[in-house]
């Protein structure tokens, strides 16, 4: 049983930071939209491939544009803040049963 709580905890760190460490690429998206910054930067492909995927998801579901202001990294920003706190804290609630 030990091994199992401690899987799920390790588990639930990972799945923290993963989730953490993906609202700041699209933070980082969403400043650089701002800029233009150039585009065949190796660095803006690997953002914009990482975040474009998840913006057409989200964007295809709800309307995003409001007053020509694109709220899409925010509704996004959120939910993965939401997943964060309720995942986590079932997977640790789980955990701390066993």
């Amino acid at each position: 049983m030990f091994i199992l709580k401690t899987l799920l905890e390790a588990f639930s760190h990972i799945l923290h930071m993963a989730l953490n460490i993906y609202i700041w690429i699209v933070i980082i998206q969403a400043l650089l939209s701002w800029v233009r910054p150039d585009p065949y930067n190796p660095i803006v492909q690997i953002l914009y491939k990482l975040t474009m995927p998840v913006y057409s998801f989200v964007r295809g579901k709800i309307r995003t544009v409001f007053g020509g202001v694109d709220l899409t990294p925010l509704i996004i920003v959120l939910a993965l803040q939401f997943l964060d706190i309720f995942l986590v804290k079932i997977i640790n609630h789980f955990a701390a049963s066993i």
